[in-house]
């Protein structure tokens, strides 16, 4: 029997999720997930993934980003139509982007995210206007690369990023996927990359592990949300493919603050574990949390918004000295 995960008491889920669904967007969508979140201009942004026009035994008619508003960070205004649509790109290598993260540096909107193209996975980086009605594709990785996001400001001068690269041959042919740390001048040209945090490292993780939302600064180190994938090759069909044999949970760290390479404590137990029926029972993909936003509210509390299986945008909260002293209980 596969071990059981539990979600750490200090996260406390919202009520009412999932927030999002298909349900809440006005043109076609089947899933709505992996949500990059922000605090831009006095109000709430998110970029949502989109997979739309589903079939059974042939997958989705393709994947846009969508754009919603909010005053308070719980209910959200969808707009009209999608922020990023493939009829946007002029690049026929290009088969969908995917995945977005935000994050604001100096006052500016910045977007990271995967792009599926004929010749392997990209990772981006791109800046959102203010207007929220442009994206400028900054910079693009090459092959295999995905889950990027940036830190909220430099660190030693440079702009610092969380990546997971895809290293298939030389972990030995199968998923073995570590989170990884490189730096850049001016976020186009990046280097100076290191392993930051291997499969290994992680008790409740077999498959993969990589980077989730931006992380958070505190006076303790800079608090960093990771995903964690474990895989059971007896799992059954768990969603609507015939077989879906790993679990998604989220997992919490701090860095340290002036060398963010150098983990400073993590929590050798999950922060979120599939339990809810929208993450266990329900969906395209189930027993999946991905965390992709962390909001700091400014009163000892964060938002942490997660994709549920793959099909729903989720809401949860906690403290931020809670979710501190969680990681170094564990050190």
């Amino acid at each position: 029997m596969e071990p059981k995960l539990k979600s750490s008491s200090v996260i406390k889920r919202y009520e009412h999720n999932p927030i999002l669904s298909d349900k809440d967007i006005p043109y076609p969508a089947n899933l709505i997930f992996n949500a990059g979140v922000a605090k831009f201009n006095g109000r709430y942004v998110m970029v949502f993934r989109n997979d739309y026009g589903y079939e059974d035994g042939k997958g989705f008619e393709g994947t846009n980003l969508g754009l919603a508003l909010s005053d308070d960070g719980v209910k959200w205004n969808v707009q009209d139509k999608p922020f990023f649509s493939m009829d946007m790109m002029d690049d026929s290598d290009v088969l969908r982007l995917y995945d977005p993260r935000l994050t604001v540096i100096d006052g500016e909107l910045f977007i990271c995210f995967a792009m599926d193209t004929r010749h392997g996975v990209r990772g981006g980086i791109g800046r959102i206007s203010d207007d929220l009605q442009n994206l400028e594709i900054i910079s693009l990785s090459v092959p295999d690369n995905r889950n990027m996001v940036l830190f909220p400001e430099k660190i030693d001068g440079k702009y610092v990023r969380l990546e997971r690269p895809f290293p298939v041959y030389s972990r030995g042919g199968t998923d073995r996927f570590d989170m990884w740390i490189s730096k850049s001048p001016d976020l186009k040209y990046w280097g100076e990359s290191e392993l930051l945090l291997a499969v290994e490292n992680v008790p409740y993780a077999n498959d993969k592990i990589g980077p989730a939302a931006p992380p958070i600064k505190t006076d303790k180190g800079w608090l960093t949300l990771f995903h964690a994938v474990d895989r059971d090759e007896s799992r059954g069909k768990h969603g609507w493919e015939d077989k879906w044999t790993k679990r998604y949970t989220a997992g919490i760290m701090l860095l340290d603050l002036n060398e963010p390479s150098k983990v400073v404590a993590m929590s050798n137990e999950p922060l979120i574990a599939p339990e809810e029926v929208y993450e266990t029972d329900e969906g395209f993909r189930q027993h999946v949390i991905f965390p992709g936003g962390m909001i700091d509210e400014g009163d000892g509390t964060v938002k942490i918004y997660y994709g549920a299986s793959d099909t729903v945008e989720c809401l949860a909260t906690a403290y931020k000295d809670e979710l501190i002293a969680l990681c170094k209980e564990s050190k």
